[in-house]
């Protein structure tokens, strides 16, 4: 070959080898010394305002990073998506010592709000939204909102700190609150699939701290869709308005080792309850705490309510409530079946309005199979009903320990759910001929922490459950293994 025909060939072949993919772009964003007429792509060369920011259509891989000890004013709105596997993200930049980036709504619907995409992931922002006092304007931190979009796949949001949020008492299907996912439309069945909300903080927002909602639900019909992948973990909710987590119309969620101090505190509108769902199915909550939750109608720390199905509570903490432990309420006009709720423990939640509630209630239309098994219930509150039914059926209760404040009245007022090997004390209750009427002998006289419940050598509640496989499951509320027969309680220590 020829030197010629050497180069040619060469040159041929260069130009036939695709070029580089360029990495996906990374827009940096301070408004303080930022400049809107920058490029944005590098730290020293910033955007200044959330309007340039939202003025760019992301594409999947991009990113946006707001620079620590930054704030910023308004809203943003984000626009574009990400890809499987190339989610757009947005995070934080700078030296760790400073503060969260920081977005101030003033009263907007949002102080972050994406509409109608899907693949993002958000870490490490602070963000609030206070605005005039009102009744009628829906606010949020946070704000996901599909309308008539389908499914919208993969949404992360970690480490984000919400807080003061005034927006108004809207509940559903449009709320206000922190954290939240609506789907909402009526031509084009739409829902998400693959929501994570982890670690993060919600404080002092009205009405709901975390949350999903939806318009295709169980009204919708043959039209119904729920969302799927949803998982609320290791957060921390505070001082809300309405309800604390809840999650409505998903099937297969996960809420786990989160903690709520301070709910249904500014709602006169709503029932809420702490940590609950809404015509969902198989939803898991486990390792969750809640505590301080306000009023004494429907604000129980958690509740079975209208359209849920194999529901479980497992390995929760409930105190100190104000509207009590549990609620099971279905709604009239649908099925609620096959719940469980086991192995938790609940210490001085009280209900004083003994007119339709207590520590438990039982109330709103009947449900279908719903146990209730292995929990430990003690209140020093007098006054309160351990367990108040409104003349439904479908609950069962077994191996439960059931104690009261002396000389606080009766322990059950329900003559319509089955009762089996629970221990009651002081007072007994004549409808559990398997019943063990006895000081169940916990470790502290005055319980106010769960390991004030365990048992001591000798308690009456040893060895005296029903038996049997309820559920599959293997431990206890302090991961004991969980003996055959069973201790009645919650503590399955040997």
């Amino acid at each position: 070959m020829t030197l010629r025909a050497f180069l040619l060939a060469t040159a041929l072949a260069a130009a036939a080898t695709p070029a580089a993919t360029a990495a996906p772009a990374t827009y940096y964003l301070d408004c303080q010394p930022g400049d809107d007429t920058a490029a944005g792509t590098s730290p020293d060369a910033p955007w200044r305002t959330l309007a340039q920011a939202g003025a760019h259509t992301f594409a999947p891989g991009e990113r946006l990073l707001l620079k620590r000890g930054t704030g910023c004013k308004g809203m943003l709105t984000l626009h574009g998506k990400g890809a499987d596997g190339a989610p757009v993200r947005i995070d934080a930049y700078g030296s760790e010592s400073e503060s969260k980036p920081h977005i101030e709504g003033g009263g907007a619907r949002a102080a972050l709000h994406l509409l109608n995409t899907e693949q993002w992931e958000i870490r490490n922002l602070d963000l609030s939204n206070t605005g005039p006092i009102t009744t009628t304007d829906h606010r949020a931190g946070l704000y996901v909102e599909l309308t008539d979009y389908g499914v919208a796949h993969h949404f992360v949001v970690e480490d984000v700190d919400i807080h003061n949020v005034n927006g108004d008492d809207s509940k559903d299907p449009d709320p206000s609150g922190g954290i939240l996912f609506a789907a909402n439309g009526d031509k084009t069945p739409t829902w998400f699939d693959d929501i994570r909300v982890s670690r993060s903080t919600v404080r002092t927002v009205d009405r709901t701290g975390i949350g999903t909602s939806s318009t295709w639900g169980h009204k919708a019909g043959a039209n119904q869709r729920q969302s799927t992948g949803v998982t609320f973990t290791d957060n921390k909710v505070y001082d809300v308005g309405g309800d604390g987590i809840v999650v409505q119309d998903s099937r297969g969620a996960l809420v786990e080792h989160n903690y709520v101090d301070g709910f249904n505190m500014r709602s006169p509108k709503h029932y809420n309850a702490g940590v609950w769902a809404w015509d969902s199915d198989d939803v898991l909550y486990q390792y969750n705490e809640v505590t301080h939750g306000h009023g004494t109608l429907d604000s129980m720390a958690y509740d079975i309510d209208g359209g849920n199905n194999r529901n479980v509570y497992q390995y929760n903490y409930s105190h100190d409530n104000e509207g009590g432990f549990l609620l099971v309420c279905n709604d009239k006009s649908m099925e609620s079946k096959g719940n469980r709720v086991h192995d938790n423990i609940s210490i001085n939640d009280r209900n004083t309005d003994t007119s339709s509630y207590g520590v438990v209630t039982v109330s709103c239309a009947a449900s279908i199979d719903t146990r209730v098994y292995r929990n430990t219930i003690v209140t020093d509150r007098s006054g309160t009903e351990l367990v108040h039914n409104n003349g439904l059926t479908g609950v069962i209760f077994e191996d439960n320990v059931f104690v009261g404040a002396a000389g606080g009245g009766a322990l059950i007022s329900d003559a319509d759910s089955t009762y089996s090997h629970n221990l009651y004390w002081p007072t007994d209750y004549s409808r559990d001929a398997a019943g063990v009427h006895a000081d169940p002998m916990f470790t502290s006289a005055k319980p106010v922490a769960p390991d004030d419940v365990r048992l001591k050598d000798g308690s009456p509640a040893r060895g005296a459950g029903m038996g049997g496989e309820h559920d599959g499951a293997k431990h206890d509320y302090f991961g004991n293994p969980i003996p055959n027969p069973p201790n009645i309680g919650a503590d399955q220590s040997s």
